[in-house]
């Protein structure tokens, strides 16, 4: 049951956000209730990802070596500082076309080293598929990418800064909900 959930909440949420991208008349159709519907199914996506996750009983395919937590946390910081990055508009956007994607795939990789179960294959490397997928789509639908202008170098540094935040926050969450993501502990 778990898993069904699980696959069903990976589904809903690649469906919800390929929606625009597959379906653009029956979205502009739907004008701005399409937003609330498409809020609401990936609310209901992450909440079965999470029983779903919580629910199956952990099959192993790996156990990961302790020092693959360091390099998960790594990539982690990478996937926030890449999100900062999107949000502040910074020197390091203009090379790289769709950065919260990339941060995504990042946390999934991530997670993909140190999760080696099967519930954790399908949650982060059903994510991390839809991530690959989605900037495919969004490529071929709009090839032309206008660079962003120029930034400030105060914004790389805030971004940084905000990244290493934010790891530290979502990492103690994690903490409180998950296991230690810091390792040691």
């Amino acid at each position: 049951m778990g898993t069904s959930l699980l696959i069903l909440g990976v589904a809903l949420w690649a469906g919800a956000h390929f929606f625009k991208r597959l379906a653009p008349e029956k979205r502009a159709e739907i004008g701005e209730a399409g937003k609330g519907a498409v809020a609401i199914a990936l609310l209901i996506s992450i909440v079965l990802m999470v029983i779903g996750y919580r629910m199956a009983e952990p099959v192993w395919l790996w156990i990961a070596p302790f020092w693959m937590v360091h390099v998960n946390n790594l990539l982690l910081f990478i996937a926030f500082y890449l999100f900062a990055v999107s949000g502040l508009k910074t020197n390091l956007h203009r090379r790289i076309r769709h950065p919260q994607l990339s941060g995504f795939k990042a946390w999934a990789v991530g997670h993909l080293l140190v999760v080696g179960t099967v519930q954790g294959l399908i949650l982060f490397g059903g994510l991390l598929a839809w991530a690959v997928v989605s900037v495919i789509v969004i490529n071929r639908a709009n090839r032309d990418w206008a660079r962003p202008p120029e930034a400030p170098m105060w914004k790389e540094g805030v971004a940084v800064v905000g990244a290493l935040f934010l790891m530290l926050v979502v990492g103690q969450i994690h903490g409180w909900i998950g296991p230690w993501p810091f390792g040691g502990a």
